[in-house]
């Protein structure tokens, strides 16, 4: 229980990696507030399997895009917990696709969600953990955001700015013992994986040392730690989950 007391917010943790981290959280001792945008009844799922393990979490629905809806979702909750120990900015989208093709809209819409709305909450997370004087972030980015990958030019371009506003913030709140770091998964077992074509998953596999797609779980256990004390020198850093992708 290396979280037990503490309070974390995971967005877009209604499914996939953000849902495994949620769960992970909690499994610690964590009170995690599971957001969602989209699929409130996925969220209530989410919370309902938290409780029903001995856990403890809340969902709010907001659009991490939206400042005005962040900056409610941060007040309440500080006011009804009164702290926030952690957060995991995981909220994100896709909107695939060539250059040539890519619409101006599709563009803003990843950028605004992916990178944006990572500024949105840490902006209110930072005033509330420098008043604590303790506090952790970690943002989740994309091996797409290392090594780029054609057809994404949005979603990479999004995932590398994390990392910049990462290494960054970090050195912002350094000075207060706040730790920011950043995860970048590679190719991980989600809905949206399986809805790949098997040509696609074929070749993805491909390019990864372990041979296989890695399980939202793995994400999860990497971004507890540096979300414990067991990483409490730990700041700035990028931490691969990749099977060796990116080496």
């Amino acid at each position: 229980m290396r979280l037990e007391g503490k309070t974390a917010l995971v967005t877009g943790a209604s499914r996939g990696i953000g849902r495994a981290i949620a769960k992970t959280l909690a499994s610690q001792g964590a009170m995690v507030i599971v957001n969602y945008n989209g699929s409130k009844e996925a969220a209530e799922q989410v919370v309902s399997e938290i409780r029903e393990a001995g856990g403890t979490a809340i969902s709010f629905g907001c659009s991490v895009a939206n400042p005005q809806a962040v900056e409610t979702m941060m007040k309440e909750m500080i006011s009804q917990y009164k702290r926030l120990d952690i957060l995991v900015n995981n909220a994100g989208i896709t909107r695939d696709n060539l250059i040539l093709k890519m619409k101006e809209e599709d563009f803003d819409a990843v950028l605004n969600t992916n990178l944006k709305g990572v500024f949105h909450t840490c902006r209110y997370a930072a005033r509330q953990m420098l008043k604590q004087k303790a506090g952790c972030i970690v943002n989740i980015s994309s091996i797409s955001g290392v090594m780029g990958n054609a057809g994404q030019t949005n979603y990479a371009a999004s995932k590398a700015g994390v990392i910049g506003f990462t290494k960054s913030l970090a050195r912002e709140l350094a000075s207060r013992e706040i730790r920011v770091n950043a995860v970048a998964p590679g190719f991980i077992e989600t809905e949206m994986t399986e809805k790949l074509p098997e040509t696609a998953v074929e070749a993805g596999k491909s390019q990864i040392p372990f041979g296989r797609f890695g399980k939202a779980e793995e994400v999860a256990k990497a971004v507890c730690f540096l979300a414990s004390d067991d990483a409490s020198y730990i700041t700035g850093q990028v931490l691969h989950v990749d099977g060796g992708m990116g080496m």
